[in-house]
């Protein structure tokens, strides 16, 4: 494998907490033993193919291209397949220098869409082709792997939700296609995110039939994964809005409503992004708190937002408190099962070198080692579950808290009750306190 891309970094190793080295790991060890698991298997850190290999170069609605990418030279620039497998061979060197075990991509992402659809998935197959050549040559392996139904003009109407029946045949296409290659590649999952499955405005809108559309095509790509005996998890990645004003996966819970209201629950699961539960209105964990709790928590699409922008920004995740807040959670549920922690993240227009991806990565790595030691002490510690359940305490000591729980009480049970009671006293609910406690862990 070549590996003349960056030539000035060397395989970045753990040099532990005081390393001053900013191409070494100072908290990511990842063979280290942490709760029964060794950190890279808590962690599953996977690069995205977008932002890191294709994106627009640092082009922005302001400006042109910025970013410096010495490997994409004259000489194949006319040559869509040759620059497509230069690219790969700088990404499996990136990620063998990181030592990351993971990927995922779009479909046009890592293969060149050409003029007909038969020629662009023949295209598809052609690279993955390569794509496998590197798997087996280094051992990183396909994390999920997705279609891009938002970028092509035909889909400016969306991919499932077109109104257009010719646009919507196209799109089960590039599914089926990319169903097929994620088994070829030994991928475990499969994402549908719908950038374009929503609208602009309700007066030439209907949703009801834009969303009967999309279960429908949910259903038929069940069907053909059944058909197939293919063993991969469809998750579904919600977002409020962009590029449409809005879209119908607009947070985790519009997205488990859908689920259960066409009969899909047990066939998806989701893939969280926190920069999109932010742009929901909620705080960066909590779309993965609560797809936790129902069981529908497959991977994460680990990056941030900026709190000052009202747009996905996609950058690399540096905030200790979100990462030990999302580690909690991962290590409640034990782990993940498929999915992992993908950097969905970008360099920012105005970092042009290829040593910045390094940074991003390795500042992202590090923020999300670090939450794990941080999220395993306070989890170890159980001072803030026992608080938890000393808030909820009351339904465990009363056996009208069970009985209502378990379905079997009555309205008039509970009227009875607070008669009995009378009025209520008022408990605090401590949250200063909660916040001490989180920060004696984080900040020590």
């Amino acid at each position: 494998m070549a590996t003349n891309f960056f030539p000035d970094v060397q395989k970045i190793e753990y040099k532990g907490p005081d390393s001053t080295d900013p191409l070494s790991y100072r908290h990511y060890n990842a063979d280290e033993v942490i709760w029964g698991k060794s950190m890279k298997e808590w962690l599953r850190f996977s690069v995205c193919w977008w932002h890191t290999f294709v994106g627009g170069g640092g082009q922005d609605p302001f400006g042109a291209q910025t970013l410096e990418r010495p490997w994409e030279t004259p000489d194949i620039a006319g040559d869509p397949i040759a620059l497509a497998k230069r690219r790969i061979d700088v990404a499996f060197e990136l990620f063998t220098k990181l030592g990351v075990e993971y990927y995922s991509f779009h479909d046009f992402d890592v293969a060149p869409e050409a003029d007909t659809l038969e020629e662009s998935l023949k295209n598809v197959d052609l690279i993955t082709d390569y794509l496998l050549e590197k798997q087996k040559e280094t051992g990183v392996k396909l994390l999920w792997a997705t279609q891009n139904l938002f970028t092509n003009p035909r889909f400016m109407n969306g991919g499932m939700t077109n109104p257009d029946l010719h646009v919507f045949c196209y799109a089960a296409a590039q599914i089926q296609k990319v169903m097929d290659i994620t088994h070829k590649l030994g991928g475990k999952n499969q994402v549908f995110w719908g950038g374009r499955e929503g609208y602009q405005s309700l007066l030439n809108t209907d949703m009801k039939l834009e969303c009967d559309h999309t279960a429908a095509m949910f259903k038929m790509a069940i069907d053909y994964k059944a058909r197939k005996g293919y063993d991969i998890q469809f998750l579904i990645e919600p977002k409020p809005r962009e590029p449409c004003k809005h879209q119908y996966d607009y947070d985790a819970q519009t997205s488990m409503a859908f689920l259960h209201q066409y009969g899909l629950a047990n066939d998806f699961k989701l893939n969280i992004e926190p920069n999109h539960t932010t742009l929901a209105g909620h705080a960066p964990e909590h779309d993965i708190a609560i797809s936790s709790a129902y069981g529908m928590l497959g991977s994460i699409d680990s990056n941030t937002g900026d709190p000052l922008l009202g747009w996905d920004t996609d950058q690399f995740p540096m905030n200790l408190q979100d990462s030990t807040s999302i580690m909690q959670v991962v290590i409640k549920q034990g782990g993940f099962e498929r999915g992992g922690l993908n950097f969905d993240c970008k360099v920012r227009r105005e970092s042009i070198n290829p040593i910045d991806i390094f940074h991003g990565h390795i500042g992202a790595m590090d923020c999300y080692a670090l939450g794990l030691r941080k999220a395993v002490e306070i989890e170890s510690r159980g001072e803030m579950n026992r608080m938890i359940a000393e808030r909820y305490l009351s339904w465990k000591k009363e056996d009208l808290g069970k009985k209502i729980e378990d379905g079997k009480a009555s309205l008039e049970e509970c009227i009875e009750y607070a008669k009995q009671k009378g009025e209520p006293v008022p408990q605090s609910g401590k949250q200063e306190l909660f916040e001490i406690v989180r920060n004696s862990v984080l900040y020590k």
